[in-house]
């Protein structure tokens, strides 16, 4: 799948800015007045807002057409210069308005430590003419486009007649739209595809704090009432949650990464987003693309580029992290694994039980459950569960060292432990592909075998190895 994030075109448009870093160093206080005398370093200028969008886009290996306002200014050229870095990204569509400035954020830094922020921008709506033309351009690249995305900052460019026009225009020829809003509401996006808001966003969109999943939830259906769409909510350090309107839900676990600047990371979500789809990714895998994507973007400081080199080194560090065989973990920590192992297209198996004693029998069924996908969980019960159901000489072995034990078989990629009488809320949680069992149950006897075929899974009952059991070991053994 990464080998194929190289190909596809992404329209963007939206409020094009020039991002101006002026670093040095503070080490007095003025005599004039009560603020920080910096000594002036250097100066930096990056592509912003929407032609941040871009770059990322560009960065991650896909093609991609800019439309927004430009002025005829020195920012401007300035804009032009930065992403002149970026030969994937297209100029062409730019529309030149003279009589409106360029938009520029002016950051003063002190080391990594930010000053203050001058905003340079004209907040009065564009007029008809430039308008008309910024329709005109948005319609050309949108033709070419396999991905729409619409920046939207709220500094005039995407006006209502704006943003009905171009999603208009992209459902006629059925390409998907993704909206980064700035909107109170989201009635003015209908019909797009997919909004991505964050927290405060979807707040003031609805009303709903979102502070837990389930907040979220509720949060992402009322925002999708709105405009009639799925909804994608960054959730800063809770990562992010994917609400689609077929009833799907997925939450997806924020990377641990040291956080240096937040800037731009919302850009980088969506451009990840663009990237993937524009690849025929489904939206599920595209999330966890952007979420590897933006954790990768707040480690940098400021507003950052995260390259196709990047992701593809992150996603497989990763890989290999999950892919540690048969380790033990949570079953929090087992769901997102999972999730994840789901979202690259592996089915997940899982089959749980004592195995106290690991015996002949235990084997064949941990191989069977095996071949029926690609990856397996096994849930073992804790020393507390084992002992309610079969007595307190058991277990013979606690449950460090069975989940030990059971891990390095070959076929296990994770054990979790449960301490319920039943496996049902691991199986919940972990929302399995195909749930295994030993041939002497009956298919209603399995518990959480409804839950799995409900979710569009399977059971298979695996054949038993005959006269193979603990208890008959153990009663052995003590004869």
């Amino acid at each position: 799948m990464l080998d194929e994030l190289h190909s596809g075109r992404v329209a963007v448009i939206g409020d094009l800015m020039v991002d101006r870093y002026i670093t040095g160093s503070v080490s007095r206080i003025s005599p004039e007045a009560p603020v920080p005398v910096l000594l002036h370093g250097n100066v930096r200028i990056v592509a912003g807002g929407a032609a941040n969008v871009a770059a990322n886009v560009a960065g991650l290996g896909a093609d991609v057409t800019l439309v927004g306002y430009v002025g005829a200014d020195v920012e401007a050229g300035e804009l032009r210069s930065a992403l002149a870095a970026h030969p994937r990204v297209d100029l062409d569509k730019l529309v030149v308005d003279a009589t409106r400035p360029t938009v520029t954020k002016t950051r003063v830094m002190s080391g990594r430590q930010q000053i203050v922020r001058i905003d340079a921008e004209d907040p009065a709506a564009p007029g008809a003419e430039a308008e008309g033309a910024l329709i005109t351009a948005g319609k050309r690249a949108i033709a070419e486009a396999d991905v729409v995305v619409l920046s939207d900052y709220a500094k005039g460019v995407l006006s209502d007649a704006v943003i009905s026009a171009l999603i208009s225009e992209a459902n006629a020829r059925s390409i998907p739209v993704i909206v980064d809003p700035k909107r109170r509401t989201f009635e003015v996006y209908r019909g797009a595809t997919l909004v991505t808001p964050n927290r405060k966003e979807l707040f003031e969109a609805t009303g709903i704090a979102g502070n837990d999943d389930a907040e979220t939830v509720r949060a992402a259906a009322e925002a999708s009432r709105q405009f009639g769409g799925d909804v994608l909510v960054t959730r800063a350090e809770k990562g992010m949650t994917l609400w689609r309107q077929n009833g799907e839900i997925t939450h997806v676990a924020a990377e641990a990464r040291e956080v240096f600047d937040v800037s731009g990371a919302g850009d980088t979500v969506v451009a990840a987003l663009a990237v993937a789809l524009a690849n025929r990714q489904s939206l599920e895998t595209s999330i966890v693309i952007a979420n590897t994507a933006a954790a990768i973007a707040v480690s940098k400081l400021g507003t950052a580029v995260v390259t196709r080199a990047e992701l593809v080194a992150a996603l497989d560090q990763a890989s290999h992290a999950e892919d540690r065989a048969g380790v033990l973990v949570s079953r929090e920590e087992a769901a997102r694994i999972v999730a994840r192992w789901q979202a690259r297209g592996s089915r997940v198996v899982f089959t749980n039980g004592c195995f106290d004693l690991l015996h002949p029998g235990h084997i064949a069924l941990i191989e069977a459950a095996a071949r029926e996908g690609d990856r397996l969980v096994v849930a073992l019960n804790t020393d507390a569960s084992v002992q309610r159901l079969k007595g307190p000489a058991r277990p013979l072995q606690d449950e460090q060292a069975r989940a030990r034990v059971m891990g390095a078989l070959r076929a296990v990629d994770l054990v979790i432990l449960f301490d319920e009488d039943t496996p049902l809320e691991a199986i919940q949680a972990l929302k399995p592909d195909v749930l295994v069992k030993g041939a002497d149950y009956r298919e209603d006897q399995v518990v959480g075998a409804d839950f799995v075929k409900a979710n569009g899974g399977r059971l298979v009952l695996a054949n038993i190895v005959p006269g193979r059991s603990t208890s008959a070991l153990v009663a052995a053994a003590r004869s």
